[in-house]
């Protein structure tokens, strides 16, 4: 039987890996994209053989239409399908608005929205082709209930909501379903650096008490992405321990 694969944008580390890693524990081969240039491929690819994955790794810039047009062409190429794309890929440039540089409100735009739309448009066709296909973009909560200091990035998770409905009801004849997963605090290597009192403040605003994890993350994705959703399409999922 022909293995199916999950093409995951900001795939080789934090909540991007669990997600690939949980595909990958689940008989998917992958596309994992990543855009720095100190990421060891072949530690990552070493590590998803244990799973017997075969992975393609792709370097891209999500914001670069270009460059996703090229990622996508070579999966096609080695693998002949995409199953699952993950929008994961996502900067954050935050500033209050009466400080916020243009350019930092662009780039925030541009990758975590504009990628979402890149990659989307780019797979969608070969998802009709087979009549079937599953879509996953990461939003947040911050999307859902702004932030103050995080305009840009409050905008662009909103957007990828918008543009999530929008997709759904486009494809749905196809059986092609879109959803999202809007994470809250999560424990990342970003937040490992924060000190003790810091993370004492945030977990005081979560009703869990304690921040998620890329793990639960990955579980919401890997059911939305998987072969048990049949039916959900058009959706946000809030991760976020009854913050919202």
């Amino acid at each position: 039987m022909e293995k199916k694969v999950a093409l995951i944008t900001g795939g080789s580390r934090g909540i991007g890996k669990a997600i690939a890693e949980k595909f990958a524990k689940n008989g998917y081969d992958l596309v994992i994209n990543y855009v720095s240039d100190n990421t060891d491929l072949d530690a990552i690819k070493e590590e998803f053989k244990q799973y017997g994955s075969e992975v393609l790794m792709e370097k891209a810039d999500v914001s670069n239409y270009e460059e996703c047009e090229k990622m996508v062409i070579s999966a096609i190429e080695k693998f002949g399908r995409i199953d699952v794309l993950v929008n994961n890929a996502g900067v954050t440039r935050d500033n209050l608005l009466m400080r916020m540089k243009e350019e930092d409100f662009d780039k925030v735009i541009s990758i975590n929205l504009k990628g979402t739309f890149n990659l989307t448009k780019l797979v969608t066709p070969y998802m009709m082709k087979r009549r079937e296909g599953r879509i996953v973009s990461i939003s947040s909560v911050v999307g859902v209930m702004g932030n103050a200091g995080q305009s840009n990035y409050a905008a662009s998770k909103a957007g990828i909501i918008g543009f999530t409905k929008s997709v759904a009801k486009e494809l749905a004849s196809r059986n092609i379903l879109a959803n999202c997963v809007a994470p809250g605090f999560i424990a990342t290597d970003m937040t490992a650096v924060l000190n003790d009192k810091v993370k004492e403040s945030i977990n005081a605003q979560i009703p869990l008490k304690r921040m998620g994890t890329a793990e639960e993350i990955a579980n919401a994705v890997y059911f939305l992405g998987g072969e048990e959703n049949t039916y959900i399409t058009g959706q946000t999922l809030n991760i976020d321990g009854g913050m919202i």
